[in-house]
């Protein structure tokens, strides 16, 4: 009986081992995630924050902090340009009270 146990073991073992290196099918190939995040060469927009992702290691960025800081960024970004399209605005209609600043 105990023979049995260890033959079992053995073969159970080297199973695992076997589709471990491959031998057993194998798994996919593994897509690299350590691509850099990137985001455009000119203006960035709220829209581009909401794109950027990063990889994810074992002893990796704390996610919840990383995407408050992407989301007050994302934030300050839209009412920038909100900021700047109606002063835009303004400039392009003379002033607000109608004069050129």
């Amino acid at each position: 009986m105990f023979v049995v146990f260890v033959v079992t073991g053995v073969v159970v073992l080297f199973a695992v081992a076997a589709v471990a290196v491959g031998r057993g099918g194998g798994l996919d190939p593994v897509e690299s995630d350590l691509l850099r995040p990137s985001l455009p060469s000119g203006p960035i927009s709220a829209d581009d924050l909401d794109s950027v992702r990063f990889a994810v290691g074992f002893r990796g960025y704390r996610m919840d902090q990383v995407d408050d800081v992407l989301n007050r960024l994302g934030d300050e970004l839209t009412e920038r340009d909100a900021r700047i399209s109606e002063l835009e605005r303004r400039l392009a209609v003379g002033g607000e009270d109608g004069t050129t600043p």
